[in-house]
């Protein structure tokens, strides 16, 4: 139980330690490899390192981690935490899941950068039905093209969340980033059946140094109704913090 603690600390403030972080010479800031919820086809450079701290309702915390072990091949995990932050109780952890991306085209001028990846993190974990309520994006192909404008860019892809019902789903966001400083992001995921409903989600991305972003966004914005278990559908606040390096 220790060691699991100290994982958890580790992930709420090794973020908040590199935003402080100085290295004293210039750099750029890494694509994106992800808005709110949905992937982009961007990629963490061979060799590079993504921590990701996700804070959201009831006191909960996603921690998730990223690698680039090949060129074009990023690998990773991810895990909720309910009730970390708070005094609710009790603290449940729930089990990992597992995220991989490979982009196999960076476009070009009329043709956007593609990637094809697997995510397994759901959202709203039920414990009687030992499901996500909203679940991952699972198996996915997306593209990615800067368009009209400097800055800004489009992205957007099809999944397949669930192999028993194989349904086909979509998404689609668009981001605008103003001279690496911050960007502005709305994104509708979760589209094409309205018996599982979609998404709108819409958030701010403050790039604070070039390693390190905080993130400010709104959930299922306007949504209602109930899930399969009776829950209520409600708008959530998040805040996330992402540190990029490389090792």
């Amino acid at each position: 139980m220790k060691k699991l603690n100290v994982i958890l600390a580790m992930l709420l403030v090794l973020p908040a330690l590199a935003a402080a972080k100085d290295d004293g010479g210039e750099a750029v800031v890494l694509p994106d490899t992800e808005m709110i919820d949905i992937p982009t086809a961007g990629i963490l450079d061979y060799y590079g390192f993504m921590l990701k701290t996700r804070f959201y309702s009831d006191g909960g915390v996603l921690g998730g981690i990223n690698f680039g072990v090949q060129e074009r091949l990023n690998l990773g995990a991810s895990m909720l935490v309910d009730r970390l932050v708070g005094s609710d109780s009790p603290i449940k952890m729930r089990r990992p899941e597992i995220r991989v991306k490979f982009r196999f085209s960076d476009g070009g001028y009329y043709v956007p950068a593609m990637a094809v990846g697997y995510d397994g993190q759901g959202y709203y974990y039920d414990p009687a039905g030992k499901k996500y309520l909203e679940k991952g994006h699972g198996l996915y192909l997306v593209g990615s093209k800067e368009v009209l404008a400097p800055g800004l860019a489009v992205h957007g892809g099809f999944n397949v969340s669930d192999f028993d019902k194989q349904y086909l789903f979509g998404f689609l966001g668009v981001n605008y980033t103003l001279e690496d400083k911050v960007a502005f992001m709305v994104e509708e995921d979760n589209l094409f059946h309205t018996d599982d409903p979609s998404r709108l989600n819409v958030g701010t991305r403050l790039y604070v140094t070039p390693y390190f972003q905080l993130d400010f966004g709104v959930r299922e914005i306007n949504r209602s109704g109930r899930y399969s278990n009776g829950l209520k559908r409600r708008a959530e606040r998040i805040v996330q913090m992402r540190y990029n390096t490389s090792f």
